[in-house]
């Protein structure tokens, strides 16, 4: 089990793809980003991987891109932020009882992971994870973050199939609960609405008032 390491470099490719990216543009953060929020969170949201010129360019999750805009929204509508916008690091935001991390701490080339650098790294986040208590709420933003959620509390994915707006309880310890990502792409095609994540954020604070959070 391996804490957060800012210098890491497991994965060769990314380290390789990262070195460009630092000299392409010198003032990004281009390293391993990571968790922001909450040390005890009730709400631990995991994306998939920092976006170019989102947190890998300010070193704060979902902060400076358009995945981020849907996300920080939702977060203030229903109480877990004190702003509805994440533009830089010194922005002021701050999270209430919310914890946000990715099961690929740095910026893969084209956004795309491979199976061993998601390995690589779910050490990371098992360590993350293992941190909190009984009753966290998890939420999986897109299929890879929910099967690394999975790997990192030893759980079987046929066991717990990813389904958009699915909440699932995971060996009476935690509640893992699934949403598309809010990609530009998801959110342009209409695959994710608004209606739809703020559908999810409602089952969300169902389940906090089952558990007690």
């Amino acid at each position: 089990m391996r804490a957060f390491d800012p210098d890491c470099q497991r994965c060769s490719r990314i380290s390789a793809y990262l070195l460009e990216v630092r000299t392409r543009y010198p003032d990004y953060h281009a390293r391993p980003v990571p968790a922001f929020g909450a040390g005890k969170p009730q709400l631990l949201i995991v994306g998939l991987a920092p976006g170019l010129h989102g947190a890998n360019a300010t070193g704060r999750p979902f902060t400076g891109d358009f995945a981020g805009i849907l996300l920080y929204q939702t977060l203030y509508r229903y109480g877990f932020s004190n702003q509805a916008t994440a533009t830089d690091a010194a922005d002021g935001l701050r999270l209430h009882n919310c914890r946000i991390t990715n099961a690929v701490k740095c910026l893969p080339p084209d956004n795309k992971p491979t199976g061993e650098e998601i390995n690589n790294c779910n050490d990371y986040l098992r360590a993350e994870l293992n941190g909190f208590g009984a009753g966290l709420i998890i939420l999986a933003l897109g299929r890879i973050a929910h099967n690394a959620v999975l790997k990192a509390l030893g759980s079987r994915q046929a066991d717990y199939p990813f389904a958009h707006g699915h909440s699932h309880q995971l060996d009476n310890r935690c509640w893992l609960v699934d949403s598309y990502h809010c990609s530009r792409y998801n959110t342009q095609t209409r695959r994710l609405t608004e209606k739809m994540f703020h559908e999810v954020f409602d089952t969300i604070l169902e389940l906090q008032a089952k558990t007690g959070n």
